[in-house]
C-alpha cells in the first residue's frame, strides 16, 4: 500500500479531530455530558451501519474503490472508511444540534432582556 491509499481515512481523522476541538472549545457534546454522548454517538453510528448493511444486502449500496482508500473491508462492500465517515457525520450532527440550541437559547434570552419593561405602568 502506498501513502495515497490512506488519504481519505487521514482526511476523516483530521475532520474528526476538528470536531473534538470544537466540542472541547464550546462544551457541546462530550464535554457537556460525557455519559450521554458515549451512548448517543455509538448508537447513531450503529444505526447508520445497519442502514448501510441493509442497502448492501438489497443491492442498493456498493463500495466505490479509489486509490485514496485503504481497501480494507469490515464486511462485503463495506470499507473501514465508512465507520470513520459515519462517526464524523454523527459527531458533527450532535455538535451542530447542541450549538444551534445554545445559539437559539441565547438569542431568545437576549431578546427577552431587551424588551421594554411594562412593570409599574398603569394602563
Amino acid at each position: 500500500m502506498s501513502p495515497i491509499n490512506f488519504a481519505y481515512i487521514a482526511a476523516l481523522a483530521v475532520a474528526l479531530t476538528g470536531m473534538v476541538l470544537l466540542d472541547r472549545r464550546f462544551s457541546l457534546f462530550f464535554w457537556r455530558d460525557p455519559r450521554r454522548a458515549s451512548i448517543v454517538l455509538p448508537l447513531g453510528v450503529a444505526f447508520f451501519l445497519l442502514w448501510d448493511l441493509g442497502g448492501i444486502v438489497l443491492g442498493i449500496f456498493f463500495r466505490g474503490q479509489t486509490e485514496f482508500m485503504t481497501g480494507l473491508l469490515i464486511g462485503p462492500e463495506l470499507p473501514i472508511e465508512e465507520v470513520f465517515f459515519l462517526t464524523l457525520l454523527c459527531y458533527n450532527t450532535m455538535n451542530a444540534y447542541t450549538a444551534a440550541g445554545d445559539w437559539l437559547d441565547g438569542r431568545w434570552s437576549r431578546r427577552a432582556s431587551t424588551a421594554p419593561s411594562t412593570a409599574g405602568v398603569d394602563g
